[in-house]
């Protein structure tokens, strides 16, 4: 195998002219594991400028910690730009931070599937917020989050449309075990997916 992702990937004929015009791309682990995911939280069904509006102004009225979100009263999450469906949300990995001592460290250990079956486990955080926690918060090499729309549209620009999600997964095996890099380029393959992207990743 080759010394690097970008090595690995520049070789592929899908996304080999990616690494060319953007360079290397790489994984940035978050140090703080839930502020991420509320990141997280706020980016889901929403657009990039609504997220953002509303974790800027979340970060600004609240300390993001376990312990500060569930201290916050409901109205002010509101005001904050939190529907009552994300409030519940926060308050509930909040609380599941709380009781597990959730962290970086504690998922460390685990694989892939592990991590997805225990932050699913909680309200409010499904396939598509677990696999972001995988790429952003523990950098994990090999996620190919196709329940993704970024990821499905730069596929499709790249590779060519008519797959559906169960093919985009078998093909996307060539680019094991670097998948998740593979990812950072589908993304940029479309232009307003780079700053979707730091919307996600934006709230160390």
């Amino acid at each position: 195998m080759t010394d690097s992702p970008h090595e690995f990937l520049r070789e592929d004929p899908d996304i080999g002219p990616l690494v060319a015009t953007h360079g290397p791309l790489t994984l940035d682990p978050a140090e703080d594991m839930f502020r991420r995911l509320i990141v997280s939280i706020c980016r889901q069904q929403v657009s990039m400028a609504s997220a953002a509006a509303t974790r800027d102004r979340l970060f600004d009225a609240i300390e993001v910690t376990p312990a500060g979100v569930r201290a916050a009263d409901d109205v002010l999450l509101k005001e904050a730009g939190l529907s009552r469906q994300k409030t519940r949300y926060v308050n509930e990995v909040a609380a599941a931070f709380d009781e597990h001592g959730y962290s970086v460290d504690h998922f460390a250990g685990m694989d892939d599937d592990t991590v997805r079956a225990e932050l699913t486990a909680i309200t409010g955080v499904g396939a598509w917020t677990a696999n972001m926690q995988l790429l952003f918060s523990l950098g994990r090499e090999d996620v190919f989050p196709v329940g993704d729309l970024g990821v499905r549209k730069g596929f499709s620009n790249v590779v060519g449309d008519g797959y559906s999600r169960s093919e985009m997964v078998d093909y996307a095996k060539r680019w094991a075990p670097y998948r998740s890099y593979a990812t950072l380029y589908l993304w940029r393959a479309e232009e307003d997916i780079t700053e979707s992207v730091a919307e996600v990743t934006n709230g160390d």
